[in-house]
């Protein structure tokens, strides 16, 4: 597993790549089209052609890790264009981008509880005749 940290450089491939393509692959992908050293450290996020798979590619100095999002349902839509191969992006907005949200926010994420607040109610103090037994004198006799 590997987490995204502020000090990575991240780039998003603009165009689309074949949903088949592997580690080898988007490596050559890398060096071809993007003009990127694959081995350099640097998150690659590709987007399959029929916009419902995300793979991600990255080298951690030992080997490849390729993680892939399928959507179960509807496509990634929001994706960065232009006339470049790739665009940088920031930590937050690939978060964005991998929730099928829109990368060009201004900023990160208002993160919120997703359930009501409730009050937690406090708990009583014990007094001495709750506390439970002393498991010594709890046993029985052999």
């Amino acid at each position: 597993m590997f987490q995204l940290t502020p000090q990575m450089r991240i780039l998003v491939a603009s165009e689309p790549v074949d949903g088949r393509m592997g580690i080898d692959r988007l490596a050559g992908y890398c060096r071809q089209h993007l003009e990127e050293d694959p081995m350099s450290g640097c998150v690659f996020v590709f987007r399959t052609r029929r916009a419902t798979t995300v793979k991600l590619l990255v080298f951690d100095g030992r080997g490849y890790w390729l993680a892939q999002k399928r959507l179960s349902q509807g496509k990634f839509r929001l994706w960065p264009e232009g006339t470049t191969a790739s665009h940088p992006l920031e930590p937050h907005q690939v978060q964005l981008l991998l929730a099928a949200g829109n990368p060009q926010v201004a900023s990160g994420p208002i993160w919120r509880s997703v359930t009501p607040q409730r009050e937690v109610p406090k708990e009583k103090p014990r007094t001495p005749e709750a506390w439970p037994l002393d498991l010594q004198s709890a046993r029985p006799a052999r």
